[in-house]
C-alpha cells in the first residue's frame, strides 16, 4: 500500500467524526442515502476529503448493489488506493461488476505486493487472464512475486523502492527521489546498490536532506544494513521490523542483490493474520486463509469447529473409561464423585494458563533466551506451588461439606499432583510441537484440558483407592 496522510477525521458535506461513531460508519450512512436518492454529485463531494482507508470501509459496508456504483464515482487516482484497502470479498465483487477495461486499469495501477495479494484470492483462471492482459513490465514483476513461496518475504515484498549509487552526490540523489517518489512505496528509506544491484548501504531521507549537496552518498550512507532474504518467513520479517523500528526492511536474493522491500504496513497485516491463526488454534477452531470467520456461512463455521470437537470428544471418552474402571471405589465412597469436576477443572485451567504463556513466549522468542529445560522446570514448580496454595482452601472445605478424612486427603494429594502435571504438560507439549516443526498453537487449551482431565481422574481415584485399601483411612 502507498503511504497516506493521517487525519483526525473527515469534514465535508456533513461528514464529521463525533468521537462516538467512526468516520467510516458516518460516511457509509450518508453514502447510502445519497446513492439511493441518485445524488451522484453529492457522493463525489462527500468522498473527496475522506481518507482512503475510511472510504474503503464505508464502501464495504454498503449493500452489494451499491458498492460498484460508489466505487465508480471515485476519482481515478483515489480509486486505486481505495481498492487496495478493500476486503478481499469486496475486491472480487468489484472485479465481477466493473467493465473489463476498468478492471485492467485498476489491476495495472495497483502496487505489486497488493496485486499479488489480490491474485492469491482470485480463481486461477481469472489470474491467468489478468496476467496476460497486464503490461510486460507489470506482468514480469507480478510473475516474479508469485514465484516465491506464500508467507515469505519474497511474496510479501514490493519492488517499488528507490535505489541510489555511492558516486551520486546528495543533490543528485534528491533529484532522483523527486522524480521517482510518486511511483515508489516509500521515500523515507533509501537503498544504495552497486553496478550488479548488490546492496551496499542504506540512508534515510532525513540523512539525505541534512547532507551537504556535494557530499557523496557513499560517505553519508550506513554500510551495516539489516536485511532479509526472499525465503525468510513473514513472521521473522515482522520481528526484525519490530526489533529495529524500521519503516521498511530490504529483501535480497541468494546473491545479495536487492530485489524488493517489505514495508511496515504490510507487516502489520502479517501480525494481525498470525495472531488470528493462533487465537483460532488456541480455541481448537480451524482457521481460514484470512480473518473471514464472521463472514463465512454457518456450514463453513460448523465444518471448521466440528473436526476438533470430534477429536476432543473421542479423547474425552478416556475420562469415562477411567471412571468405569474405578467403579468399585466410587460405590464404596460415593462422595468422591462430588470432587471430580473441581479437580479436573482446576487441572485444565492450570494447563491452559501454562500453554498460553509458553505459546506466547515462543511467538516473542522469549523462550529461546530462557531455554526449554528452564521453561518446563519453571512451569512445573509453578504448578506445584499453585497446588499447595489451593490445598489450603480445598482440604478444609472438603472436610466441612461432609467428605470426611478420606475424601479430603485424596482431594488434597490429587490436587497437588494434578496442578503440577497440568503445568508441566501445558509447557512441554507446545515446546514439543515447536521442536517437531509444527505450530505450537495446535497444542491448545482444549487439548491440554482434555489430557489433564483423563490424568486427573485417574490420579484422584487411584489415590483414594490406595488410601482406602492400604493406609486404612475411614470412608
Amino acid at each position: 500500500m502507498s503511504e497516506g496522510t493521517s487525519g483526525s477525521g473527515a469534514t465535508s458535506a456533513g461528514v464529521v467524526s463525533n468521537g462516538r461513531l467512526p468516520v467510516a460508519e458516518v460516511v457509509a450512512r450518508q453514502l447510502e442515502a445519497l446513492l439511493t436518492a441518485g445524488n451522484y454529485a453529492g457522493v463525489k463531494l462527500l468522498l473527496e476529503p475522506v481518507q482512503p482507508v475510511d472510504c474503503a470501509e464505508a464502501i464495504g459496508a454498503l449493500p452489494q448493489t451499491l458498492q460498484a456504483l460508489a466505487f465508480r464515482l471515485l476519482a481515478k487516482d483515489e480509486a486505486i488506493e481505495v481498492y487496495e484497502y478493500l476486503d478481499p470479498p469486496v475486491q472480487q465483487l468489484l472485479l465481477e461488476r466493473l467493465r473489463s477495461g476498468e478492471v485492467l486499469e485498476l489491476v495495472e495501477q495497483m502496487s505489486p505486493d497488493d496485486r499479488v495479494r489480490l491474485f492469491d484470492e482470485l480463481p486461477a483462471k481469472v489470474v491467468r487472464r489478468l496476467l496476460v492482459e497486464l503490461s510486460p513490465a507489470e506482468r514480469r514483476v507480478t510473475a516474479q512475486l508469485l514465484g516465491y513461496q506464500p508467507e515469505t518475504a519474497g511474496r510479501l515484498m514490493t519492488t517499488e523502492f528507490i535505489d541510489l549509487k555511492e558516486f551520486h552526490s546528495a543533490a543528485q540523489a534528491l533529484d532522483i527521489v523527486r522524480r521517482r517518489a510518486r511511483d515508489t512505496e516509500t521515500v523515507y528509506s533509501l537503498y544504495v546498490t552497486d553496478a550488479s544491484r548488490h546492496l551496499t548501504g542504506i540512508l534515510s531521507l532525513r540523512d539525505l536532506v541534512m547532507a551537504d549537496p556535494e557530499d557523496r552518498i557513499g560517505d553519508v550512507m550506513t554500510k551495516e544494513v539489516v536485511n532479509v532474504t526472499t525465503t525468510a518467513d513473514q513472521e521473522e520479517v515482522a520481528r526484525i521490523i519490530q526489533r529495529y523500528d524500521f519503516l521498511a526492511v530490504p529483501v535480497v536474493d541468494l546473491e545479495q542483490r536487492l530485489v524488493g522491500i517489505v514495508t511496515v504496513d504490510d507487516v502489520i497485516d502479517v501480525i494481525q493474520q498470525e495472531a488470528t491463526r493462533d487465537l483460532y488454534a488456541a480455541g481448537a477452531v480451524q482457521a481460514g486463509d484470512e480473518d473471514d470467520y464472521f463472514q463465512s456461512n454457518l456450514f463453513t463455521v460448523a465444518r471448521r469447529r466440528v473436526v476438533w470437537l470430534l477429536v476432543l470428544l473421542v479423547a474425552n471418552t478416556g475420562t469415562s473409561a477411567v471412571i468405569a474402571s474405578e467403579e468399585g471405589v466410587l460405590k464404596e465412597v460415593v462422595r468422591l464423585a462430588a470432587f471430580i469436576p473441581l479437580l479436573i477443572g482446576t487441572g485444565g485451567n492450570v494447563g491452559a494458563q501454562s500453554s498460553t504463556v509458553v505459546i506466547r513466549g515462543l511467538s516473542t522468542q522469549r523462550i529461546q533466551a530462557l531455554g526449554v529445560g528452564r521453561t518446563v522446570g519453571r512451569e512445573a514448580l509453578s504448578g506445584l506451588l499453585l497446588g499447595l496454595l489451593l490445598v489450603i482452601v480445598v482440604v478444609p472445605w472438603a472436610w466441612q461439606v461432609g467428605g470426611g478424612i478420606l475424601v479430603a486427603t485424596a482431594a488434597g494429594i490429587s490436587l497437588v499432583c494434578i496442578t503440577t502435571l497440568a503445568a508441566t504438560a501445558g509447557a512441554s507439549l507446545p515446546l514439543l510441537f515447536d521442536r517437531l516443526g509444527l505450530d505450537p498453537a495446535l497444542m491448545s487449551a482444549p487439548f491440554i484440558t482434555t489430557a489433564t482431565d483423563v490424568a486427573g481422574v485417574l490420579i484422584y481415584l487411584k489415590t483414594a483407592s490406595w488410601l482406602l485399601n492400604h493406609v486404612g483411612l475411614p470412608a
